[in-house]
C-alpha cells in the first residue's frame, strides 16, 4: 500500500468529531484563555492551537471572537442555572440554602469563574451587555421561582454569591471556607 492509500484510509477510518463535539472543545479552550486574557486580549489563535484546529474553522463554528466569548460566558452561566436547579429540586424545603452550598464547589473553577467576571467587564459593549445581561436576568429570574425566595433574599444570595465568586477569582477562598463555622447553618449537607 503507498503512503498516499494509507493516509486516504487512516482518514477514512479515523473517528471524526461532530461539530458539537468540536465546539464543546473549543468552548472549553476558550474558557481557558478567556479567563486569562478577557475578551479584548484573547488570541483566536491560540484558542485554536489549544484544541488543535485552525483558526477558521472556529470562525465557521462561531462567526466572530466576540461571539465565541459571549458563548464562553453563557456556558458558564448554564452550568451554574443547571447546579442551582439539581439543588432546588434536591431540597425542595430550602431551595436558596441548596443553591447557595451548590454553588460552593464551582468555585474551585477558577477559570470559569475569572470568564464570568470578564464577561460583566466586557458588558460596556452592546452585544455582550445585551446578551450576558439577558442571560444574567434570567438566572436571577431563575433563582426567585426555583427558591420561591423574597426580593431581598435574593438580592442577599447573588451579593454573597458575587462576594464569593471575587474571592475565588482572587484565590481568597479561606475567606469564606468556613462559613459553618461562623453562623451560617448547614441543613443540606
Amino acid at each position: 500500500m503507498t503512503k498516499e492509500k494509507s493516509a486516504r484510509a487512516h482518514k477514512d477510518t479515523a473517528p471524526r468529531s461532530s461539530a458539537e463535539a468540536r465546539k464543546e472543545e473549543i468552548l472549553s479552550a476558550a474558557i481557558q484563555e478567556f479567563a486569562r486574557f478577557g475578551l479584548y486580549g484573547t488570541s483566536v489563535d491560540a484558542i485554536a492551537e489549544r484544541v488543535g484546529i485552525s483558526q477558521p474553522y472556529i470562525f465557521r463554528l462561531f462567526g466572530t471572537k466576540k461571539d465565541l466569548f459571549i458563548a464562553a460566558a453563557l456556558r458558564v452561566c448554564e452550568r451554574i442555572q443547571r447546579v442551582f436547579g439539581e439543588a432546588a429540586r434536591a431540597h425542595p424545603d430550602q431551595p436558596l440554602k441548596a443553591m447557595g452550598h451548590a454553588y460552593e464547589p464551582l468555585l474551585s473553577s477558577r477559570a470559569e469563574l475569572l470568564v464570568l467576571l470578564h464577561a460583566f467587564a466586557a458588558s460596556a459593549d452592546k452585544k455582550v451587555g445585551k446578551a450576558v445581561g439577558a442571560r444574567y436576568a434570567e438566572l436571577w429570574e431563575f433563582v426567585t421561582r426555583a427558591s420561591g425566595g423574597t426580593r431581598q433574599e435574593v438580592r442577599d444570595f447573588f451579593a454573597a454569591g458575587m462576594g464569593m465568586t471575587v474571592g475565588a477569582a482572587l484565590g481568597l477562598q479561606h475567606l469564606f471556607e468556613h462559613h459553618h463555622e461562623n453562623g451560617i447553618d448547614d441543613d443540606c449537607d
